[in-house]
């Protein structure tokens, strides 16, 4: 009888256990981890200020990629370094502009534009905009087993390039970190001019059917 009893409330203890197990699993995937999730996020995106007079470039970067900075001649690379992963990075040169142009040539554009068609570069995009009122390239690809944003900002004085990987760790998380760091660069130098006013061709005056006789 004793022999039964003891068996009967190992049995009720497992159960107990069992679904207190359950329970502690639920709260962790349904309650806990979104949460930590989301201030993870949240930490990694926060933008903090960054300047380098050097470079002529003042900027904001996210909390996620910013960590031991190294100078180097004629820029800088940010990492956040990671133990067991390559860590995601920003790395920044800036040059001078010896055209003196406001903005890239129809032409150099062009090649990085079919950049990725002819060299069959994955997961290849281009995006030619602006950013703080300077002309600006974007380029998505593929590379080192990584993707990797390259940016071409042009003022009359300098061509900055930046170049920002996630590594290894979150590719959407750190994509979005660079993105959003790239977005705030400001360079140093004149404000390109305003874009001329479109001209207006007026049409020559309709001619007028001849009456009919």
């Amino acid at each position: 009888m004793k022999r039964e009893i003891s068996t009967q409330l190992l049995v009720a203890l497992g159960i107990v256990l069992l679904g207190a197990g359950i329970l502690a699993g639920e709260y962790f995937l349904v309650k806990w981890y979104p949460r930590h999730q989301q201030r993870v996020q949240e930490e990694a995106l926060k933008l903090l200020q960054y300047r380098n007079d050097s470079l002529g470039i003042e900027m904001q970067v996210a909390a996620g990629l910013y960590g031991e900075v190294e100078n180097f001649p004629g820029g800088v690379r940010i990492t956040r370094p990671k133990f067991w992963s390559i860590p995601p990075s920003l790395t920044i040169t800036s040059q001078p502009n010896p055209d003196g142009t406001f903005e890239f040539s129809p032409q150099i554009m062009a090649k990085w534009q079919t950049q990725g068609t002819y060299e069959d570069i994955p997961r290849y995009h281009f995006e030619h905009t602006r950013i703080n009122n300077r002309d600006a390239i974007l380029i998505w690809q593929y590379k080192h087993r990584a993707m990797l944003l390259t940016v071409r900002v042009i003022s009359s004085e300098r061509l900055v390039e930046m170049y920002c990987t996630p590594g290894r760790e979150d590719e959407e998380l750190f994509m979005e970190a660079c993105e959003s760091t790239v977005h705030t660069l400001k360079v140093a130098g004149p404000e390109p001019p305003p874009p001329a006013p479109p001209v207006l061709e007026l049409a020559p005056p309709a001619k007028r059917p001849k009456p009919a006789r």
